[in-house]
């Protein structure tokens, strides 16, 4: 008797007796044009992973967006998964990417920022004014802060930025097709060096000075960080310098705080003083490479740092690819360490938990030390002139210089070098040249977004580190906001906390869901203040960083400071 379980006639396959059916792999396949482009575009340029935001911003630049058979194509040539493409890619809002047979986009597009301080110059009107007035080629966006509060409101044509923009020169210049960024005027590398420029580095590389040298003197001035923490510089150079090597180095040019534009001056009029800051902490701590980190935005920058590194690569003062600059893509969360750690690794900008710190464990798992633009640029300054002299700087008891952007409701705004430990009175009076016209001081934002609202009355408290926290707010990076008396504090809590809504990475609930919800709670007519108190709290005690724990600070000091703004019954 056969075994009918060993017999292979007994249990025919499944498709016996129908045609084969054809076999389609999955998922979306290689366009042979497509890989053509991405290979021209790519040329020899490294495919590492950590130049994929790079090589996204090479397809944006060329073909305005992202279609899906170059991202397959860029996936295919870069060895990576078409969903670590993507994951990527719809991180950052610089990026345009299309779904299956979208039609492109239009060849220019305006951008109108609608940040704080633009809002008050007439953001929404300059948007209502240029509905329906735009020629079929032209699309018109709202954006985040741009980094040009002193002369809001601003627009982008292309990487073309417009200050003081209006309807009349928006169109024009769209007309135009103005959408190339126009490059200042600047100290270029022979005009830095004939008023004495990398004489110092010189000296460093030549054993003139040592790393001691250099660290004892900024020990000695009292420098602290200038992005926002305040650490000592002198110490935290000196803590990664003590880590096993490799060490690397991140410079942090991704200043996205609306108020904020003190790095865009500094790179704008003397790039190579924070060039050669730059490049003796990297020889004093002994890092391996230098990633330059630049906000998307700066695109005239972008064009001045790269003509200039190539400079100081054929003047042999930095090699090969010791000294990298990298381009941000639109996200704000990218200003915080650890995310742009994770953007120059070619990833989204998702903050890292600490412990452990980036000095320990930092870009591609190394020691790695970060710095931000101000804080190198005075470097130079305070060896060859002195930590004293840096020092002898202050007011109100504080030592040391401060660069604010200052802007609102002033008469001259702009970016102010002034003592730290300044007061917003004597700021106005002495480097403002007073309140606008027709306004009077109501209250300030002594750091930015982040740093809450004080009123009139606090105006003689010292802007600087410690200073502020007692009254709830934070000096940051010195972005100072001046509100007068024609502003509403709830309606400018409401844009900031906009802003975080829009700018949140994500990851952790209480900031991706407390910023949704507190906007939907300011924009009603009525403040719940008990339940907008205790989102604040557990947005604030429990986020992941600083975007999350520093978001209801401008909320909170509504309810501190103006009360009569709060809306609720009787308020407009």
């Amino acid at each position: 008797m056969s075994d009918d379980n060993n017999n292979p006639r007994k249990f025919p396959h499944p498709g016996a007796g129908r045609s084969r059916a054809v076999i389609h792999p999955k998922g979306r396949q290689l366009d042979a044009d497509a890989h053509g482009d991405i290979l021209a575009l790519l040329a020899d340029r490294s495919r590492q992973r950590d130049f994929l935001i790079e090589s996204l911003h090479l397809i944006q630049d060329k073909y305005r967006c992202l279609a899906p058979n170059h991202l397959v194509a860029l996936a295919h040539e870069m060895k990576l998964s078409l969903a670590e493409i993507y994951e990527t890619a719809t991180f950052y809002a610089h990026f345009d990417i299309l779904a299956d047979d979208e039609p492109t986009p239009p060849e220019i597009t305006i951008r109108v920022c609608d940040g704080i301080t633009c809002e008050m110059a007439g953001a929404e009107a300059l948007l209502d004014g240029l509905a329906g007035k735009m020629a079929d080629n032209v699309r018109i966006k709202r954006a985040p802060c741009m980094g040009g509060c002193d002369c809001a409101p601003v627009a982008e044509i292309g990487h073309n930025q417009i200050p003081h923009a209006s309807v009349e020169t928006i169109t024009n210049a769209a007309a135009a097709k103005s959408v190339d960024p126009i490059i200042p005027d600047y100290y270029d590398f022979d005009t830095y060096v004939a008023a004495g420029g990398y004489s110092l580095l010189r000296d460093c590389l030549s054993g003139k000075q040592s790393p001691d040298d250099i660290m004892d003197a900024l020990d000695a001035s009292g420098m602290r960080g200038l992005g926002g923490a305040g650490f000592p510089t002198g110490r935290k150079w000196r803590i990664v310098r003590d880590q096993p090597g490799p060490r690397m180095f991140a410079i942090n040019a991704d200043e996205g705080e609306p108020g904020t534009f003190k790095d865009r001056y500094f790179l704008e009029t003397d790039p190579h003083r924070m060039l050669e800051g730059a490049l003796i902490a990297a020889w004093a701590v002994g890092t391996e490479t230098t990633y330059l980190y630049l906000r998307d935005e700066y695109a005239a920058i972008n064009h001045i740092l790269q003509k200039e590194i190539a400079r100081l690569v054929a003047e042999d003062l930095v090699t090969g690819d010791a000294l990298q600059l990298r381009r941000g893509a639109g996200a704000y969360i990218c200003g915080e360490e650890s995310a742009m750690l994770e953007s120059i690794e070619g990833k989204r900008g998702l903050p890292r938990h600490k412990p452990p710190y980036p000095a320990e464990i930092g870009l591609f798992g190394l020691p790695t030390l970060i710095n931000n633009v101000e804080t190198l640029h005075w470097v130079r300054d305070i060896v060859e002139k002195g930590p004293d002299w840096f020092s002898g700087h202050g007011r109100n008891g504080r030592k040391g210089l401060r660069t604010f952007s200052v802007s609102g409701r002033v008469r001259e705004p702009g970016v102010k070098i002034a003592h730290a430990g300044i007061t917003l009175r004597e700021l106005i009076d002495e480097y403002c040249g007073g309140m606008a016209d027709g306004h009077t001081l109501k209250g300030y934002l002594p750091g930015g977004a982040s740093g809450g609202i004080l009123p009139a009355s606090m105006v003689n408290i010292p802007l600087d580190f410690e200073t502020l926290e007692e009254h709830g707010c934070l000096i940051g990076s010195a972005a100072v906001v001046v509100i007068s008396e024609q502003d509403s504090s709830a309606d400018a809590a409401l844009n900031l906390m906009r802003f975080f809504e829009d700018e949140s990475c994500g990851q952790c609930t209480p900031c991706r869901g407390g910023c949704e919800k507190a906007v939907q709670l300011m924009e009603t007519a009525n403040w719940d203040e008990a339940l907008l108190q205790d989102l604040s709290t557990a947005m604030m005690d429990a986020s992941i960083c600083g975007l999350g724990q520093a978001a209801p600070n401008g909320l909170k000091s509504v309810f501190r400071y103006f009360p009569d703004d709060v809306p609720g019954p009787g308020q407009n």
